[in-house]
């Protein structure tokens, strides 16, 4: 726990931004520079030695700097929190290093290059109980403050448009110079203008919409029209110059437009409908920042503010900022954010960039889709020893690996970068076991995602993997076999050890999809195979057809099952199972259950009035008997200290025949928050409670 009066900090990467730390570190009222770490010790010594030649204008404050390795000021007692200043593909190491070293982390912005390896960092430092801060030093300064707080109170009346750019002129190293063409226009240092300095324009364009309409920021509008991008990729790969138009909904437009080969005034806009807000050198307060209101018919008036910081302790006041959200971490009341740059919000900021980046048509090497990322803290993934694991497994009749009691749904991951953060978190908490389907994505980009990552991590003989397949209008013998291939080929495997048709079409006689799925099981293609969306009617017909010629009969079924009881299903050709004569059904069979929408697709994480407002939800779950199964949750979750979702996930898990919920979490937040569920061990009467036979 840091010391209230002292916050001791290290610096990893002694380059230009890190000096400017230090020298404006002494500004901070309890900051402490006490070690320099970089991959070169020579040059973390020049940088020691420069602050303790400084004294209190070098941050030493008269004090022994120590330098170092990374890993030996990651090892340092005496460092309480580090400020990440490396090249941007490196900051995510680093972050998870420091992490599991108990430091308290300010990472210079971007967090990463892209919103899913950032999201493994934020989970990271959460999982290590430290503070993490995005070191954007701008949101600190009193003159962004004092903007945003007059668009928020109207002073511009009804905001329209916002104006920002971040740009400079620079040039590239010779062609044929032995260190490369220069950090800034190296694709694999991540260069560019839209992630070294266009997140600057993005991140005040989110707040001031975010203010205007008294939020802390706001969001594009998804889809194409949300971010709509231009930008010019120079000789060596990266974007030069770049613009884009963010769309927030409600006529509010912002234009932001950065460059690293062109100059251009340093000032933000904001336009309403009673006037404007001009903010001068927002970014780098290299100066003394100017912020001017001009309303129409009045003279510009230039804004003061209470507690005025000079220019040069922009980076004191992140640095307190992290120190502070540190120590309300530790005495328990604080979730280790600042409030004026939150998780929520870096990873947002990141979204735009990584749309923006993509309307421009840059990828860099180490993100594309054939690329061989590693875990983030680029060492080998943390595979739980049994017993230690935070996800129980199970066993399937006729299966030899084990199925985890949570399955890992491969559908929700837009990039390579953000399935790798995502099912590398699952494995580490134990789960072993990944579905797939041959319909997920775009011409099968789900199912090629998981195969890069299983290949990436070589474990492919420590996981079960569920393929699908047999999908309407292909419900069919000879459409199941060829979408098995193609899924194989796909994925990089040679057999499913679950396989399950996603859907029936009862017009096919049973035989014949028995007859094809015990050839592939005969052949060592598959390993245990059964339906899913199939009525407990047809999964007997098939079971009685395979008994009498000898076949291999279904062994798994996977319908629609939870707490909410189903009123229709979500997709034509759906089954669920959520009725009583399907639970007695799986009780008495004891066939093995992997539920999908175990949690109702939302149901229990929205509260009524959100639920309300989508058509799906309401048409599938809306009654009283499920709105009282939802508060009945709710009152158990608060006495047990868990979300309503958690409760929702323990009831599908405490049933009285096996199951494996299957889960789709869209982020390491839903996957961490589903994990909550399996700490809750529900009684047999609570299980009744929950659904209503009990009063």
């Amino acid at each position: 726990m840091p010391d209230a009066d002292v916050f001791r900090w290290a610096v990893l990467g002694p380059g230009s931004i890190a000096r400017r730390f230090v020298r404006e570190l002494p500004a901070s009222p309890t900051g402490v520079l006490v070690a320099v770490g970089s991959s070169d010790p020579a040059r973390a010594r020049a940088l020691a030695d420069e602050a303790e030649a400084g004294g209190e204008q070098g941050a030493a404050r008269g004090g022994r700097v120590t330098s170092g390795t990374y890993e030996e000021v990651l090892a340092d007692p005496s460092v309480d929190g580090v400020y990440i200043a490396v090249v941007h593909p490196r900051h995510a190491e680093l972050a998870v290093a420091a992490a599991r070293a108990g430091k308290h982390l300010l990472v210079e912005k971007p967090l990463t290059p892209d919103r899913g390896s950032a999201a493994g960092v934020v989970d990271a430092a959460r999982q290590a109980g430290v503070a993490l801060l995005e070191a954007f030093a701008y949101r600190f300064h009193p003159a962004t403050r004092r903007l945003l707080e007059l668009v928020a109170a109207g002073a511009v009346g009804e905001v329209s448009h916002i104006d920002s750019s971040f740009c400079f002129a620079s040039s590239p190293n010779p062609a044929g110079d032995p260190r490369g063409p220069g950090r800034l226009f190296d694709p694999a240092t991540a260069g560019g203008g839209i992630l070294d300095v266009g997140c600057y324009p993005v991140s005040f364009a989110r707040a001031v919409a975010g203010a205007a309409r008294g939020r802390a920021f706001a969001d594009p509008l998804p889809g194409p029209e949300g971010v709509r991008a231009v930008g010019h990729l120079g000789p060596t790969g990266v974007d030069e110059w770049a613009l884009a138009h963010l769309d927030f909904g409600g006529g509010l437009l912002a234009t932001v437009r950065t460059g690293v080969r062109l100059e251009e005034p340093q000032t933000a806009v904001v336009r309403g409908s009673l006037g404007t807000l001009e903010l001068h050198d927002p970014w780098t307060v290299q100066a003394a920042p100017r912020l001017v209101l001009r309303r129409v018919g009045e003279e510009p008036v230039e804004q003061t503010w209470d507690g005025a910081a000079p220019a040069q302790q922009a980076f004191a006041l992140e640095a307190e900022a992290l120190a502070a959200a540190a120590r309300a971490l530790a005495a328990g009341t604080g979730t280790g954010e600042a409030p004026e740059q939150t998780h929520e919000d870096s990873l947002g900021t990141l979204a735009v960039l990584d749309r923006w980046r993509a309307g421009t048509g840059l990828l860099y090497p180490f993100e594309a889709e054939t690329a061989s990322i590693p875990t983030l803290s680029r060492q080998p993934l943390r595979v739980p020893e049994p017993g230690t694991a935070s996800i129980p497994v199970g066993t399937v009749p006729g299966l030899a690996s084990p199925v985890s009691r949570l399955v890992m749904g491969c559908d929700n991951q837009p990039t390579l970068s953000h399935a790798s953060a995502l099912f590398d978190a699952f494995v580490e908490a134990g789960g072993t076991t990944f579905d797939t389907a041959w319909i997920y994505g775009r011409d099968g980009d789900y199912e090629r995602r998981f195969g890069r990552w299983l290949a990436n991590r070589g474990i492919r003989e420590q996981v079960t993997v569920i393929v699908k397949g047999a999908h309407t209008p292909h419900c069919d013998p000879e459409s199941l076999s060829r979408q098995l291939l193609e899924s194989f080929e796909r994925q990089g495997l040679e057999r499913a050890d679950l396989y399950l048709m996603h859907r029936d079409d009862p017009s096919v006689p049973v035989g014949e999809f028995v007859d094809v799925l015990d050839e592939h099981a005969r052949a060592g293609r598959i390993g245990v195979y059964g339906g899913s969306n199939w009525t407990p009617e047809r999964f007997d017909e098939a079971n009685a057809y395979a008994q009498t010629h000898g076949r291999a009969g279904f062994g798994v079924l996977s319908n629609h099952f939870g707490l909410a009881r189903a009123l229709d299903v979500p997709w034509a050709g759906c089954v669920h199972a959520t009725d009583p004569a399907s639970r007695a059904w799986l009780e008495e069979r004891q066939v093995p259950l992997l539920p999908w929408s175990s949690q109702a697709r939302g149901f229990f994480a929205r509260d009524d009035a959100e639920m309300r407002g989508d058509a799906e939800l309401v048409r599938c779950y809306l009654s009283e008997d499920n709105l009282e199964r939802k508060r009945r949750a709710q009152h158990l979750g608060e006495r047990l200290g868990v979300p309503t979702t958690a409760v929702a996930l323990a009831y599908v898990l405490a049933q009285r025949f096996p199951t494996f919920a299957l889960i789709g979490p869209r982020s390491l937040a839903e996957l961490r928050s589903s994990l909550e569920g399996l700490a809750v061990e529900l009684t047999a009467e609570q299980v009744a409670w929950l659904d209503l036979r009990e009063a």
